[in-house]
């Protein structure tokens, strides 16, 4: 059953009926993000603990009651998404000296970051809404999710690349089989090049903070970050931030449990982004609207000067009391390397951003050691591979001899 009452817009606040087929506000323009209105005195009549309890389906799709999707029939079609696990950090909360550290690896999702939960329900939206075609701008983790789920759904996708994006991404999108277009620009360059093709050729959007239904896909990390935590809220939930789109997400993830009763206060959120890309920071701590900044972070996919989603970005924060916070890109890598050694998961430099800034966070005092700790990493590794060589250096070389093996392993 599908629990939508409408849209509301982000900006002026005009709400439509759950049939309206723009993108956007039709009275505030692309800038109008709008934002999906639920039934939740109807929804909590279904979705209970016990709904939860009972039900066997160990993907994002346990959740699809609570989301936008219409035909349940194709959500045993899609990439298997989503139910990703949770760790209790080993040695690392230990090491930061904090009572419980919980680590979320997103990393493992089909094409290797949280962004296949947006991708998959923009798949199964086109489709519903009869598109052949589906298309995005990214700097590189969108772009792969949609080009991988529009595949295995038979649709064709035409993705739009800044040219700075990352070998082992682009080897993702054309072994998918997707129109790879490289722009040699910036990403909002990028996304403009986007936007006028869409227009022009009419495909379906999947581009970050048009498209409302991908809020909806992200959200569903938060619905199993508490349900895998046994539904108790942690203190503080870090997540990287580009779009402002996945924070948005996880917000929206918590508020939806919160209006169902199925948890009873809300994490606060810290929102991390990268010094060389760092507009939603600026704009909290000058109080000011956002304004366009460079993209200088080795964090691709938090590389975003011109973010699409800010309403709902720094509400997610405001709302929770939580806060933004910078890391460098020397913190980033250093964290690339603590994550490995300590607890063996390998998160690309945008993926364990979030983690720099609770480390940041505990040195400023912000994050308490008696607090139970979250953070989300959002895209693995190996998507990577040269900035992972730059966090760790090069191996140890040597003959095929064991006196010089011996010299090495005893200096």
């Amino acid at each position: 059953m599908n629990y939508v009452m409408g849209y509301r817009c982000t900006l002026c606040g005009k709400e439509y009926e759950a049939n309206l087929m723009d993108y956007t506000c039709p009275a505030c323009g692309p800038k109008g993000i709008l934002d999906v209105v639920y039934d939740y005195s109807q929804m909590k009549k279904q979705i209970t603990r016990e709904y939860f309890r009972d039900n066997k389906n160990f993907s994002m799709w346990r959740y699809g009651p609570m989301t936008t999707v219409v035909q349940n029939s194709l959500l045993e079609r899609t990439l298997r998404v989503g139910w990703t696990p949770v760790y209790l950090a080993n040695q690392l909360g230990q090491k930061l000296n904090l009572k419980e550290l919980y680590i979320k690896d997103d990393g493992i999702n089909p094409t290797s970051s949280l962004k296949d939960r947006a991708s998959v329900v923009a798949v199964v939206k086109a489709i519903e809404n009869k598109f052949d075609t589906i298309c995005c701008s990214s700097t590189g983790n969108a772009a792969s999710s949609l080009a991988g789920n529009a595949a295995r759904m038979g649709l064709k996708a035409v993705i739009f690349v800044p040219d700075r994006a990352p070998a082992g991404k682009l080897t993702q999108l054309l072994i998918y089989g997707a129109k790879v277009i490289s722009v040699a620009g910036s990403y909002q360059q990028t996304f403009e090049l986007s936007a006028e093709a869409i227009s022009r050729w009419g495909w379906y959007n999947r581009n970050a903070g048009i498209n409302a239904h991908l809020v909806e896909g992200k959200k569903t990390v938060s619905l199993e970050f508490i349900e895998q935590l046994n539904w108790e809220v942690p203190d503080w939930v870090a997540v990287s931030v580009g779009d402002g789109c996945t924070i948005g997400g996880v917000y929206k993830g918590f508020y939806d449990l919160l209006m169902l009763g199925l948890i009873d206060r809300m994490p606060k959120i810290l929102g991390v982004q990268a010094e060389g890309c760092c507009p939603f920071v600026t704009a909290h701590r000058e109080n000011k609207p956002l304004v366009p900044t460079e993209e200088n972070t080795l964090a691709d996919s938090i590389a975003v000067g011109v973010p699409r989603n800010p309403v709902k970005a720094l509400e997610a924060v405001k709302n929770t009391q939580g806060e933004w916070i910078t890391v460098s890109d020397d913190k980033i890598l250093e964290t690339m390397k603590l994550l490995g050694t300590t607890e063996g998961i390998f998160g690309e430099p945008a993926g364990v951003a979030g983690l720099a800034g609770v480390v940041e966070a505990i040195n400023k005092g912000l994050i308490k050691a008696h607090e139970r700790v979250g953070v989300i990493i959002t895209g693995n590794g190996l998507k990577d591979i040269n900035n992972g060589l730059k966090a760790v250096g090069e191996p140890l070389r040597v003959e095929p001899e064991i006196s010089q093996l011996e010299q090495i392993l005893t200096n």
